[in-house]
């Protein structure tokens, strides 16, 4: 099985680039952001048409049962920061008009990936709602404001519905898997974001590790 692993930021690729030789998956940095994510999927696909594709980074937790180091991969995904509005054709919030409210983990992987709750010590790993935009969390206001649509979101990142988009237009299958780094509910100006680089980033990444090794 060819894999493909979507990371946004230099450090996330140094923490996984370790964990696997060069030949055994495509590991690639996007940038931050949705475009810059969708567009390195699509290269991705083009280039080298992976069986699957995985988004791995970190993200803003949220929820009374997330805690940082937690990881939470994802059953649907959708845009926290999307509105089409109904002057146009009926849409929810977080949706592109013409394509589904949600995208959804392929089930096969998802399984797998709750599988791993089972094998590894000392990480949980929650399913749920990732939502996405194009906004560092850093405040506990965006944080409530986000939530006030979503409120059964588990982590905000800015890259993962943008991969997800993309693979469901070129139908492959695609799962994401975000080490929660901060709890924007819980921080003042993303304290624990940079707590989380300076001090415990390494091993939450072995998830993504022992998810490629169950395939």
């Amino acid at each position: 099985m060819k894999t493909g692993i979507i990371v946004a930021m230099e450090k996330e690729l140094k923490q996984l680039r370790p964990l696997f030789p060069e030949n055994q998956v495509i590991l690639q940095q996007s940038g931050i952001g949705k475009v810059n994510a969708a567009l390195q999927a699509l290269e991705m696909i083009r280039q080298y048409k992976p069986d699957i594709i995985v988004s791995s980074g970190c993200a803003g937790g949220n929820g009374d049962d997330i805690n940082i180091q937690d990881v939470v991969v994802s059953a649907q995904l959708a845009y926290h920061d999307v509105y089409c509005g109904e002057a146009i054709g009926h849409s929810v919030y977080g949706q592109v008009q013409g394509l589904p409210p949600r995208f959804e983990a392929a089930p096969e992987l998802l399984d797998k990936a709750l599988a791993l709750n089972k094998q590894l010590t000392g990480i949980k790993i929650h399913p749920g709602l990732i939502v996405t935009g194009d906004w560092f969390v850093d405040t506990k206001e965006k944080m409530r404001e986000i939530i006030g649509h979503f409120p059964e979101a588990k982590a905000v990142d800015m890259e993962s519905a943008a991969i997800a988009q993309t693979c469901y237009i070129f139908q492959v299958p695609f799962i994401s898997f975000r080490v929660i780094s901060d709890i924007p509910l819980r921080d003042t100006h993303a304290s624990q974001y940079h707590d989380f680089w300076n001090t415990t980033a390494e091993k939450s990444f072995k998830v993504t590790k022992s998810f490629i090794e169950s395939l």
